[in-house]
């Protein structure tokens, strides 16, 4: 016999290799996606109110409280985000279970940075702006046409 590997025996090694690395591959990415969710699971009896401190990687992409439909928000720990019947008014008060809260502003978060209720954005009309800028034009503010229907109007007439 020859000391010489054939190139099944190569080819065999080398597919053992590729199994192995395979292997080594699944047993990483399952660890880590375990770490994710201990990372999430963490948080679940105090979240944290700023969006800066939630984990980012692998578990950013968990969700919160487990698995959907396993429980319904009220039984999982997404109950420890607030309550899931709250409800904003265009006016700004604010409903819990149907009942008006008596202090609106303990449901407001903080502004979104760049969105229409930030103070210091620049070019963004919350809805009171845009009421207002219809009423100078002359337009009702609650018959005003939304602009996609109007593009869609112009489309269908032909008219532009």
């Amino acid at each position: 016999m020859t000391e010489e590997r054939s190139e099944a025996d190569i080819a065999q090694e080398h597919e053992e290799r590729k199994r192995q690395e395979a292997e080594q591959e699944v047993e990483r990415t399952e660890r880590e996606e375990e770490e994710a969710k201990e990372e999430v699971k963490a948080l679940e009896d105090d979240p944290p109110a700023d969006l800066s401190d939630w984990p980012g990687g692998k578990a950013k992409y968990e969700t919160f409280g487990g698995p959907e439909h396993e429980t319904s928000y009220d039984e999982a720990a997404t109950s420890n985000l607030g309550p899931s019947d709250v409800r904003h008014h265009e006016d700004g008060s604010v409903e819990i279970g149907g009942e008006k809260v008596d202090d609106p502003d303990q449901f407001k978060g903080e502004p979104i940075p760049g969105g229409p209720t930030d103070p210091d954005a620049k070019g963004v009309k919350d809805r009171g702006q845009k009421r207002d800028e219809l009423s100078e034009q002359g337009r009702d503010p609650d018959e005003a046409p939304d602009p996609a229907e109007t593009s869609h109007a112009e489309e269908k007439t032909g008219d532009t």
